[in-house]
Order: C-alpha cells, then sequence, then structure tokens
C-alpha cells in the first residue's frame, strides 16, 4: 500500500492541520504525549500533520526531503517528504520514510522505543530485520534556544 493509499485510510476521524507553525507545534505535542523526544522530528516547511487518534496513525508532509544531523550520537537522519507510523506511548512503529546513514549505505528505521521500565534514558532505532541500536534519549531532546534544525541556538 503506497504512502498516500495508507494515509486516505485513516484521514477520517483524524486531526489534520496545515500549516508549518502549527504542524511543528502539535507533532511536538504528540511526541511529548506520547513519552517520546521532541527532537525525533526536525522537519521543516512541514506543510500537513494527521494523527488518528483511534488508530494511532500519524504523518507529516514537508515540501522537501530532509537530512538531518544529530551530533551527539554521530548520526545523519534522512527524513522523506512523508513521514508516516504508528504511535502509541513511549514507541514509534510501522514507520516510513526515516533512514539513518550507517557507514555507507542508508538503513530504514522502523520501530523507535523508549522502555521506561529497563532503561529510560536510552532510546532504540530498530529496522525490519529487526537490527537495533540504542542512544542516550537526550541526543534527541530539541534544546533551549533551538530552532530544530540542528543549530540549537548558534548560526
Amino acid at each position: 500500500m503506497s504512502g498516500q493509499q495508507l494515509i486516505a485510510t485513516h484521514r477520517d476521524g483524524a486531526e489534520i492541520h496545515h500549516g508549518e507553525d502549527v504542524c511543528k507545534q502539535k507533532s511536538h505535542q504528540l511526541l511529548e504525549k506520547m513519552h517520546l523526544p521532541c527532537g525525533l522530528l526536525p522537519l521543516d516547511d512541514v506543510v500537513e500533520f494527521g494523527y488518528n487518534a483511534t488508530s494511532g496513525f500519524v504523518w507529516l508532509k514537508q515540501k522537501k526531503r530532509k537530512e538531518h544531523r544529530f551530533h551527539a550520537v554521530g548520526r545523519t537522519v534522512s527524513y522523506d517528504t512523508e513521514v508516516m507510523g504508528f504511535v502509541e506511548e513511549h514507541r514509534m512503529r510501522r514507520l516510513s520514510g526515516v533512514k539513518s546513514k550507517e557507514i555507507l549505505i542508508w538503513v530504514s528505521i522502523s520501530d523507535i522505543y523508549v522502555d521506561p521500565s529497563t532503561d529510560p534514558d536510552k532510546i532504540t532505532f530498530a529496522n525490519g530485520t529487526g537490527i537495533s541500536r540504542s542512544f542516550p534519549i537526550t541526543a534527541f531532546q530539541l534544546e533551549e534556544g533551538g530552532d530544530g534544525n540542528g543549530n540549537n541556538g548558534k548560526k
């Protein structure tokens, strides 16, 4: 099923917003509500944010693909023009549109989660084959004065 078809199936009953400022605000609020760090989705030029609370399906559309460097963990992540998945407390699953650069190849990220019972200070990223990597959760927080673009108050 294509991204557009998946969005269409979850659009009924979804909360949908347009415009960069409100979309960023809504995505940060949703991440906070799900106990995930707000810096996970440092997207630019977001034109649509949708969230179906019944199914947990969320999508964000941006004008163009974006690469973001998480300096604290030395990782570059690519966000496609459509980022979508299902959210629940402490987890994003069945993600599409998110890839991490590992050495020389891009690896799709399908699951992001925090396990508060075993290690609440770590966030884990997994791909569809079950390979995962954990990092300090603080590396994905928005810092005071940050603009969401990895500049954190610096130009």
